[in-house]
């Protein structure tokens, strides 16, 4: 059963989805219907996404990842956000280290 997305996961997809073309509009837009599917096994806090179709159209035509951005801190952290069929699935944060990122980095270090 999906649950909703946490406050930090929401923040980091607006973070990444910033900008004024159709894509990130159409994505942004998504967010307040996304809930969360699933989460990574690794323990970090990459989640899989569900969006209400319902609700919102796809975004237009786009490749993936939809968006990717480095960290600034922690400094060898990225995330990126997947789509499928044009709507929301995949919010990934990855790492150089060996230990899994277990919060949501403050978006204001994400440098696109």
């Amino acid at each position: 059963m999906a649950e909703p997305l946490s406050q930090d996961a929401t923040t980091t997809l607006k973070a990444l989805l910033t900008g004024s073309d159709p894509v990130s509009s159409a994505l942004r837009a998504q967010i307040p219907h996304t809930r969360v599917a699933g989460k990574c096994g690794c323990g970090c806090v990459t989640v899989d996404l569900v969006v209400d179709r319902a609700e919102v159209p796809p975004a237009p035509v786009h490749g993936n990842p939809a968006a990717d951005a480095w960290y600034v801190v922690p400094e060898d952290a990225g995330v990126m956000v997947f789509t499928e069929g044009g709507y929301l699935s995949l919010l990934e944060i990855y790492s150089a280290s060996s230990e899994p990122i277990t919060t949501w980095p403050e978006p204001c270090f994400i440098e696109r």
